[in-house]
Formats: structure tokens, sequence, C-alpha cells
């Protein structure tokens, strides 16, 4: 009788690696080495920063820095625990007070990303017997919020508020009807750079009765009032967007996901949601950071107006050279190269040139559909953008797309 030897078990590991490199589809890290800055050193070389989510310059804002480091000094390295159990600062209701009041919500919840935010609520806010209707193009976050979930799933077309509420009338037709639907988008999206009609989304699903749930990680800090974010932006009412996710790892330059709406929604997310509830809470150097950053956007609001200067003016400089930005309606510029090959190509050639923006290829993107994404930051000069056009002009030549 021939023995059969086990099985490698992990083998799959580095032949679907190799497959990924193979295909080209791997992602390699560059090393930033120092603050997230418009000039910066990336692998040891100067460069232009057009990629960072970091869109008013505040990770690197004094008194960011300063109130993370006295933070250290009061409160210590680390919380030391869960915040249901012993992890739950003076610093942390603190931070949970002044994001309900800078949102104009009755109450706020921090999570510990973004990404735990969307995986932890969503799957509690519906379960068997109920239906999200989903974006064809939300993040992934959402997507795994949503497979979590017990509930059954529908999707409407990207942006298209005429096929959400087809998709909605059609659901109604169920029986036994559905207990509860929930409406999810993202405010602003994250390849694209446009954004969701929210007041029509918002307008549907209240003529049905549904939830609406937006990921505005993206809009914080670039729309609305002050960059109160995309329920400001539409000048909607608490009650008409029920969920109101964002995160502090973007325009606020920290780090951090959290919810705002009414008091039930954050009672209700405290006992129910296991990615809060099971994952120890932030530095106290984390949390003092992000009260400051609030207090900056509400007390310096030349960040959000350089911004916008800053993406009005780069937009217009690449499209003026050939390039089509898409459908762009934020600082999330971008420029449409089409072939994948050719967009890493032009990546590789401008960060030669200083110019550090990455591509963005399939799977991310369909395939005909590569682009340089570039993301517009409040600190920029016009001088850094005029040496990054310059760039993208030479290349763009050299390459034979303009």
């Amino acid at each position: 009788m021939v023995r059969m030897l086990p099985r490698d078990p992990v083998g799959f590991l580095r032949s679907e690696y190799e497959q990924l490199v193979s295909n080209e589809l791997d992602w390699k890290l560059r090393i930033l080495q120092g603050p997230s800055s418009p000039r910066c050193i990336v692998d040891g070389k100067k460069v232009i920063m057009l990629c960072s989510n970091n869109y008013l310059g505040l990770s690197n804002h004094p008194k960011l820095k300063k109130a993370a480091i006295q933070a250290v000094k009061t409160h210590g390295a680390g919380s030391g625990s869960v915040r249901p159990i012993a992890g739950n600062m003076d610093l942390h209701m603190t931070l949970e007070r002044k994001l309900a009041e800078f949102k104009e919500a009755e109450a706020s919840l921090v999570y510990q990303t973004g990404f735990a935010a969307n995986s932890g609520l969503i799957p509690q806010l519906a379960d068997a017997g109920d239906l999200i209707v989903s974006d064809e193009l939300n993040h992934g976050s959402i997507i795994d919020g949503v497979r979590l979930s017990k509930a059954e799933r529908a999707v409407y077309k990207h942006c298209d508020a005429e096929d959400l509420a087809r998709v909605i009338q059609k659901a109604e037709e169920r029986s036994p009807a559905y207990q509860r639907i929930l409406v999810i988008t993202d405010g602003v999206f994250s390849m694209d750079g446009d954004i969701a009609p929210l007041d029509e989304i918002a307008r549907i699903a209240h003529d049905h009765g549904a939830m609406v749930y937006v990921d505005d990680a993206h809009g914080e800090g670039v729309l609305g009032k002050g960059g109160r974010g995309i329920v400001s932006h539409f000048m909607l009412k608490r009650d008409q967007v029920q969920v109101e996710m964002g995160t502090f790892s973007k325009a606020f330059g920290v780090v951090g996901g959290h919810v705002s709406g009414s008091r039930d929604l954050i009672n209700f997310a405290y006992n129910k949601s296991r990615t809060w509830l099971l994952s120890g809470s932030h530095p106290p150097a984390v949390v003092a950071a992000c009260i400051a950053a609030i207090e900056v956007l509400e007390t310096e609001p030349e960040h959000v107006k350089n911004l916008w200067s800053n993406t009005d003016y780069f937009r217009k400089g690449i499209q003026n050279l050939g390039f089509d930005t898409g459908a762009s309606q934020t600082p999330i510029i971008p420029v449409m190269i089409g072939d994948s090959g050719v967009a890493k190509k032009f990546s590789a050639r401008l960060f030669e040139q200083g110019i550090f923006a990455l591509p963005i290829v399939f799977p991310m993107v369909a395939k005909d559909r590569a682009r340089i994404r570039t993301i517009m930051n409040a600190a920029l000069t016009k001088y850094d953008l005029d040496e990054a056009l310059l760039a993208f002009e030479k290349i763009g030549k050299e390459l034979g797309l303009i």
C-alpha cells in the first residue's frame, strides 16, 4: 500500500502570491521617510505628494502634534483595555462630544478605524428578513459589512437615484414584506471623486420608509459648511440620514472611524457593534490629536478654502493639457489612462520626475479604466502644482496620451 504524503496546508499562499506578481497585481510598498507633507521623502527621493488622503495637511499641524505629546504626559501611552471594560478615558468622551457638536448630531461614537465602523455596525442594522440596498461602487469595507449581515442584498446602478427607486419598489412587492430596508452609499467615491446624490437618495428612502447610511470618509473636511461633510453639503436634516459614518484618517489627519446620528443609534451601537466592543480603545495621543483636528477645522477655515482652490487649479490645468478627469467633482482627481500597463509606466516615470502619484488598475477599477489617481492637499503651493503639471505634460507626450 502506497503511503500518501501529507498535503502542504499553506502551499497556496506562495502560489497565489506569485500569480499576483506575474499579473502585476501585487502591491509594492514605498516608504515615507518623515511626515506626510506636500514635499516629502519617499524611498530616499524628494517628491511632491499627490496621493495622500491628508486633504487639509493636518497630520503635521503643530496643534495636533502638541496635543498628542501633552496627552502622553497626562494619560500615558495606551488606554489599557477595551472601552466597555476599563479603557474608556475622559479623552474618548470629550472627542465624541466635540465630534457630535461639529457634525450637528445628537451623538457620535468613535471606532478604531473606518473599516471597523462599517464591518461592525452594518451587520447589526439589518438582519434576516431585512434588505440592504447598496451602490454598485461602494467601498470594500461596506461590501464586507454587508456580507456579514444575514439580510438579503440588492445593488443599484452607481449614483443612479432612479435605479435606486426601482430596486426599492421591486423589493416592496415581496411577500412577506421586508421588516427593514437599509440604503447604503459612499458620500464621495474614492476612485472617481464623484459625489453621491444624497439629497435624492434621502428623499426616496423617506418615501419608502427606508434607513440611509452614508460613508462620508472622503467628504469630511472637504464638503459642507466648514468641512462638516456631505449631510451639511446637501443641507439635509438629521432625520433624513440616519447614519453618517466617517474617519479621522483622511482630512482630520490622524486615524480612527466614527458614526454620528441620534442618541438611539449610538446607544444601539454601544451594545451591539462587536468591532467596537471587542477592540482596544485608541491611545491618548491619537484621541487628543483628533480633538485638536476638530478644533482646527472650527477655527481655521483657510484649510478647506485652500484645498478647493488647489483642486480647481489642478483640475483645470490637467484638463487643459488634454487629459480626461472622469466624473471627478472633488479633490480626488483621476487622470484617466485606460491601459493598466501604461498607467503603471506613467506612475513610475512621474516618480522619476519627483511626483508621487499612484496608478489605480484592475481589479480596483475596470480593465480599460486604469488611471493615475491624484489627490489634492490644502498645503500644496501653486509652484508645487505647476511642477506636477509640467511632469504630466512631459510624460503624457512621451507615452502618446496627449
